[in-house]
Parts: C-alpha cells; structure tokens; sequence
C-alpha cells in the first residue's frame, strides 16, 4: 500500500482503506430512518448541491449559530492529522455529528460549541463572492498610483494615435519616384551632411517632388513626402557640382514606412473598457493617449492578524515553538490580488487582545490565522459573538482548510479566517478571501479554466480536496496538471512549486480527467520540460510514462 493511498507523505498516519468504513462511521438504516422521523437526524449538507442549498446566517449576538451538523466533515474545526489531511481514521471523514439536537445557545468563550453546517465548496466561493454589496466609490488619482486596480470608466482617446504621420525607420523622407536630391535643411550648417529630421522637431518646410531630406524613427513626417526610404535600402552619391543624390535598388511604395495619423486610435475611440485592470501597459497606453490620471476603484485594504504564542519571527525552530511562516506569506499574496496590505500583525493568544485588535481595525477585510477551532486558545468565535458579528460561511467541505470561516463585522467589513496550518491558510485564501476581495476591487472573475491530469489523485469520500499542481506539456495529452507531493495541510513544499491547485471532487479523479484549476496570481503558465516535486516510485503521483518521461 503507497504513502499516496493515504494522501500524505511517508511517516503520517497509517489507516484502513477507504472502503472499510470504521465502526464510528457505521450506521444503522433503520435507527437513521426513526431519527428522521422524529426530527432528531442531523441536518446532512451534501458537498455538489449546488445552487439549490440555503445558507443560514444570524448574529452570534441573536444566539442563531447554525447548529447542524454535516455529515461531510462533522464540522469545520475537527482536528488535523500532521501531515494528512484527510487520514481515514480522522474522526471527521466519519462521524456524522451528533444525534440529537444541538443546544442553540452559544458558548461564551473557548472550547467544544455547537457543530456547524459545513459548507459546500462552491458554495462557500459564491456566498464569498457575494458577501460585499460591491466594490467603494471610485477615485480620480495620478496614473503611477492607479497601477494593479480596475478602472471604473472607459479610456477613451483623448487624441489621435499617432497624432501626426510619422517615420517608422531612419532612413530619409522621399517625394515621388526616384532618384532624388537631397536637401539641406535652411537652418542647417554649410559643412558636413545635412542633419535632415530629428523626433521632436517638427519640419517647417514641405518636401518637393523629387527630393529627399534623412528623418529619423519618430520624427514628423514633412508634407510632400511620400515615402520612407530606410537608410539601409538608399546609397548617396556625389554629384559634379557639389550637391548629392539618392538612389534605391527598387521604388519605394507609396505610404512605406510611414505611420499615418490615427494608425492606431483616433480621438474618441474607446481604448479599454470600464472594469479593465491597470497593468503597466495600461498605464502606458493611457500616458500615450493623453492621461495624466485615471479614474479607477481604490484598493481594498486587508489587515492580518497572526495568531499563536507558538510562533517565532526569526530563527530556527525552539524550545516547542516554530516559525511564523504565514504573515510573510499572507502581505505578499494579498499584493498580488490587488489589496492593500501592510505588514502582518502577531497578536498574543488572548481573547481581549485580539477583541481589542478587531474592534480598532478600520480595514475592509479582517485576515486572521489560526484561533478557528474551538481549542483552549481559540479565541475567534468568541470574539466574534462579543462583536455582534453576522457569520456567513462557518465551516467548509474542503480539504485541507474546512475550519475556515467568513464573518460580517459591519455592513461593508468582514473577517476572513484562516486556518493556522500552511496549506490549509492558502485553501481559505483561495476560498473565501480571494472571492470577496475580487468583487471589493470590481476585478473580474478569471474564466474557468480546466486541464487534464498527468496522474491519479486520490479524494476525500465527501468533501472537495485542494491539490498543488505544476503544468506539464505531454507529447499525447497536451498541457496536463501533475499533483505534486508535500500536500499535507501543514506543509508548503507543494504549493511553493506549483501553478496552482486542482479543484478534486469527492471520490478522487482518474488521469486525464479534466479538472477545474485556481491558477496562483504569479503563475507564469505551464512549465514544459520541468520536473517538480516527484513522488516516491509506486506512489500514484509518480507516473513519468504520462508525461514523457522526467525531463
């Protein structure tokens, strides 16, 4: 049996196989049928309902905590194993929640609270989406500063591109068939040859049939002229009274070499619709057409709050504490997306602390890490009824990261938080932060995109699982995914080299099956001819016959 089989790496946690289930995870028909009945069965959220599901949100404050368990994960905030995230004997891959209803009144503080409904995949993505009534008002500013946010109007031309005809090559301004003379422009100097036309000046006399005067790329093209001769197409010659001439192998066609006014836009045209994301082109082309500032959404402000006394800023890893290795990921990331993120914030694991911290913070997005469960330490719930939150997404069907959650703090902030495992902060980031931020900053949603995979991957039996992926070109498949090792919930090594995450469907996908992607904001596309993060020989990662062959 592979190390694969069990979805981590060699030394986790060894168990049965999927299909023998555990004697926590049998159920009786018959008992299930009466529970029913009696209206004391969980309510079971299937992961794939779709659009058809209806998500309860209430105030913490209202005592209305959704109180249903799922018989996905058994909640949003089961204990992880090190490095699996989904090991068949995690009591969360089999228990149903429990069997009776569920005291709605919630706890004030941390430690065991009512089980959560948790939220299908998608859904939990679309209730993201969702959850700001849309981007703030947007701001006129100057154009270095509109860079990585979406303009909230159309660039319009404001002039015509080019504005004047132009030469497209050194070489010389021609009118008419040749051969011509060359003139020496009147301001020119006696000796030497004539300097002809520079970009930037502009002639101001027209160019006679028959004559030629040398012009530079970029300079204005004369009146008269109706050609560009590129100076490695001419050959001058000296003529017996002192003047010269200019010859060329062959005739120069009419408008050769000769960007005309309006080539590219005239005034008025629309250049870029509203909603178009500021690149750097962008910007040059606003320059171009006559901008000095843009009219754009402003960035969305995000603050990250790290939580754990467990974590260290520097340093090798002592005394039971480890490196912080989220907050110079989370800043970094968020940059990326579009938000504007200062440096994160370690906050003690105290509950007025981090109250105080939430209760300050003037951000349109909250980002906390770790605290979502409900350990001795895990002050965000809590926190969260103090504040008279509105919960939205408690609890998601998706390995790794379903203790994740989505809350409203006031009617245009929300808090985002991240589970405190590696991979598991990086599935809610992509889950429920890059969603919301998406429609704070009118960025529209990337188009679904799905590739094949170059390898079998392994499911969980009811949740949604996030693999790393790295692009690979296959001589009889195209452009497939690899599932890369290193995919625990605690582990970055996968995720460091991928290109982004493969969206797998309960149950696990064959090779070649084709599968949604969340490409990474820095992807830069596929990488044929490089080989990531291979798994050991037998696992059913490693198949370098459907790639070709390891580079």
């Amino acid at each position: 049996m592979t190390e694969g089989e069990w979805g981590g790496e060699a030394g986790g946690v060894v168990g049965r196989p999927w299909d023998e289930p555990s004697a926590e995870g049998r159920g009786d028909p018959f008992d299930d049928a009466l529970a029913l009945a009696n209206g004391t069965a969980p309510l079971r959220v299937r992961p794939g309902d779709g659009p058809g599901i209806t998500t309860v949100t209430a105030p913490y404050a209202a005592g209305g905590a959704v109180a249903a368990a799922s018989s996905a994960t058994g909640g949003g905030d089961a204990p992880y194993t090190p490095d699996d995230p989904f090991a068949p004997d995690d009591p969360a891959a089999a228990r149903s929640g429990p069997s009776g209803p569920v005291d709605p009144t919630p706890p004030t503080g941390p430690g065991p609270r009512p089980t959560p409904a948790a939220v299908p995949w998608h859904t939990a993505r679309r209730l993201a989406e969702s959850a700001a009534p849309g981007p703030p008002a947007p701001e006129t500013s100057a154009l270095g500063e509109t860079l990585g946010r979406t303009l909230a109007a159309p660039l319009t031309a404001l002039t015509d591109l080019p504005s004047f005809d132009t030469s497209a090559m050194d070489g010389w301004a021609v009118a008419g068939p040749g051969p011509w003379r060359l003139d020496r422009p009147a301001d020119a100097p006696e000796a030497g040859p004539p300097p002809g036309i520079l970009a930037g000046h502009a002639p101001t006399e027209a160019l006679l049939d028959g004559h030629a005067i040398p012009i530079a790329t970029g300079a204005r093209v004369p009146s008269g002229a109706t050609a560009v001769l590129r100076s490695e197409h001419g050959e001058v010659r000296e003529l017996s009274d002192g003047g010269r001439r200019l010859y060329a192998p062959r005739p120069e066609p009419p408008g050769q070499d000769i960007r005309p006014r309006g080539q590219e836009c005239r005034r008025g045209d629309q250049l870029l619709p509203a909603g178009a994301l500021v690149t750097p082109a962008v910007l040059g082309l606003a320059a171009a057409a006559g901008y000095d500032e843009l009219t754009a959404y402003r960035r969305p402000r995000a603050e990250v709050f790290v939580l754990g006394d467990e974590l260290l800023d520097e340093g090798l890893p002592r005394d039971g504490r480890i490196r912080d290795a989220l907050g110079p990921m989370l800043a970094p990331w968020l940059h990326a997306l579009g938000v504007e993120a200062a440096a994160p914030r370690h906050l003690a694991d105290e509950a007025d602390t981090l109250y105080a911290a939430l209760a300050e913070s003037t951000a349109d997005v909250v980002i906390t890490t770790g605290g979502t469960a409900s350990g001795p330490v895990d002050h965000v719930h809590p926190t969260l009824r103090r504040l008279d939150a509105e919960v939205l997404v408690d609890g998601v069907a998706v390995r790794p990261g379903h203790p994740m959650l989505l809350a409203r703090l006031a009617p245009r902030r929300h808090l985002v938080g991240l589970p405190g495992n590696p991979l598991a902060a990086v599935s809610g980031l992509l889950t429920l932060a890059e969603p919301l931020l998406r429609t704070l900053a009118a960025r529209r949603p990337a188009a679904p995109y799905r590739t094949p995979l170059a390898a079998a991957v392994t499911g969980h039996p009811q949740d949604t699982r996030l693999v790393p992926v790295a692009y690979r070109d296959d001589e009889r498949h195209g452009l497939t995914a690899v599932p890369l090792r290193f995919h625990g919930p605690a582990m970055l090594r996968g995720i460091a080299a991928a290109d982004g995450l493969a969206v797998v469907p309960p149950g696990g996908a064959e090779r070649g099956t084709e599968l949604e992607i969340l490409e990474l904001p820095w992807s830069a596309g596929w990488s044929a001819g490089w080989t990531p993060g291979w798994a050991a020989p037998g696992d059913p990662y490693d198949a370098p016959e459907a790639t070709g062959g390891r580079a």
